[in-house]
């Protein structure tokens, strides 16, 4: 089912009807150019496509010609129906796909690389276990859809009780207006790649008391492991392809010196 929303509510609410009623999301980020979303929805072959209302209008510039999609507009002030809470009729098993994540297509075209359920539930297990997330969380979530460690950022918290501050994309995009917002909220923990963690301590960032950091994505300097240390109670770096789902080694960071390692 393609997934095409901006950073809202909407998004949420699409990620857990898609996976409740047994299918497997395809992000597609509005951002995007339509060309490459279109590829996407034809390699995918998505017979279904969900919305929100601000985009339904978009839709047809992204569905290449020959298909005809579904489409579902999703609405989260809409009423629940009476059986929003029971489990769905044949739900997916450890095999079926969970989602579909497309890579930047540096090496040619963007390819599709599907994760199956097992997979995905063994992930978020694992996380939950260690960095570790619980109840008493509050998860920065800052990543596209479009790149695979936002399952750990929006499913990975409904799991366990968590609660999610969900950054809209300008703020996303505008480091200054990030830094205000992580000093003004009660978060707990946020993962970053180490390019948006340098332009954090390059405002002046001094840490939040408290804030688990996660530096993922791209290779960890020593230098910037060294500069994040003293502004957390907690640094690890994760590590892994989409390939492997999502992460696929850790290591919680301790000073010292040499490279940074990706861990067990």
């Amino acid at each position: 089912v393609g997934l095409y929303v901006e950073r809202s509510l909407e998004m949420l609410v699409g990620m857990v009807g898609i996976l409740k009623a047994g299918g497997a999301y395809v992000p597609l980020d509005p951002s995007y150019p339509a060309d490459r979303l279109g590829y996407m929805v034809e390699l995918s072959e998505s017979p279904v496509l969900a919305t929100q209302p601000s985009l339904r209008d978009a839709l047809p510039s992204i569905v290449p010609a020959g298909m005809s999609p579904a489409v579902v507009v999703i609405d989260a002030d809409a009423a629940l129906s009476a059986d929003a809470d029971a489990p769905p009729d044949g739900p997916s098993g450890e095999n079926d796909p969970a989602y579909v994540i497309f890579t930047s297509g540096s090496t040619g075209k963007p390819k599709g690389v599907e994760i199956r359920q097992r997979s995905a539930v063994n992930l978020l297990r694992s996380i939950a276990r260690e960095p570790g997330l619980n109840d008493s969380d509050t998860i920065c979530a800052i990543s596209t859809l479009s790149f695979d460690i936002a399952l750990s950022e929006l499913v990975l918290p409904l799991t366990v009780g968590a609660r999610i501050l969900l950054v809209d994309r300008d703020t996303v995009r505008d480091v200054v207006r990030l830094r205000k917002l992580v000093d003004a909220e009660a978060i707990t923990i946020m993962q970053a790649t180490p390019a948006t963690w340098r332009m954090l301590l390059d405002l002046g960032w001094t840490g939040k008391p408290g804030m688990r950091i996660i530096s993922t994505g791209e290779a960890l300097p020593r230098d910037l492991a060294d500069r994040l240390l003293p502004c957390a109670p907690e640094l690890w770096n994760l590590y892994g392809p989409t390939e492997t789902t999502v992460y696929s080694a850790l290591c919680r960071v301790e000073p010292g010196s040499g490279p940074i390692i990706v861990g067990r």
